[in-house]
């Protein structure tokens, strides 16, 4: 059967950011499909939500509360998974972030905390999960976006970031292939916390659907389906490649309305 490639048997995953949004919606997400998971955000509470649905399922899950700007703190959640449950077959670096702000407002300090929270988390987990990887034949799915390959004023730390997620994607995908592969997903704009001034404003939520191909504003199950996909047998033939999910985006959906200079 076609569908059994999509499943996820007895695997044992590591999702960062996992207490809510695109994170959540993935820890339970490859829980369907069979997998246990290690989940890893800020919040307690916010973990033991997405536990319980992923006991709801028949999996297990083992939350870590933790800041994963330290990429130590990433790093350390390879050797967690493998003291719990034994393996370790795949990582999901979903944390990640920066605030929009002007260039000339964007500093030497806001630069570098973008470059470390979005890509030196993930190297540090990917480093540190590789062993194991290649024991499993597992794989790594970077969560980058739209806005590492499109324009907008305001998302110069961010947009940089992600687009060295990106690139650091294939560049991991050949130092780890053939055992390991190694791809992200540039998302576009997913319905989470961090659009819920957007999606609060009938006004604006109009503006950015109508500006999106598609028509709408993604959801996190849309983003928690590729990780299976490319996480799965279905994917066991890519690597190195970055799959655009974000409702067909070839320019910024919403701008920010950042002045001209002088």
């Amino acid at each position: 059967m076609i569908l059994d490639r999509f499943k996820l048997t007895d695997q044992v995953a590591v999702v960062t950011g996992a207490g809510r949004g695109i994170g959540a919606a993935t820890a339970v997400a490859l829980a369907e499909a069979g997998a246990d998971v290690v989940i890893a955000s800020r919040t307690s509470a916010q973990l033991d939500e997405v536990a319980s649905r992923v006991s709801a399922v028949g999996r297990r899950a083992f939350p870590v509360p933790v800041d994963l700007s330290s990429p130590d703190a990433a790093a350390a959640l390879a050797e967690t998974a493998v003291s719990e449950f034994g393996r370790l077959d795949l990582v999901v670096n979903n944390v990640g972030g920066t605030y929009p702000r002007p260039l000339l407002e964007s500093t030497v300090d806001f630069m570098e905390e973008a470059f470390r929270f979005n890509v030196a988390t993930a190297h540090a987990l990917t480093v540190a999960a590789a062993p194991s990887l290649v024991k499993t034949g597992g794989s790594v799915v970077n969560i980058s976006s739209v806005m590492g390959r499109v324009s907008g004023r305001g998302f110069a730390a961010y947009g940089t970031a992600k687009a060295a997620l990106a690139h650091y994607t294939r560049l991991a995908a050949a130092d780890l292939a053939p055992r390991v592969r190694v791809n992200a997903i540039s998302v576009g704009s997913v319905a989470t916390s961090a659009l819920e001034i957007v999606v609060g404003n009938p006004e604006l939520k109009e503006k950015m659907e109508s500006a999106t191909p598609l028509g709408r504003i993604g959801e996190a199950e849309d983003i928690a389906a590729t990780v299976v996909f490319l996480a799965s047998r279905a994917g066991g033939y890519i690597t190195g490649k970055i799959l655009e999910v974000d409702g067909g985006l070839q320019a910024p959906n919403l701008e920010l309305g950042l002045p001209d200079l002088g």
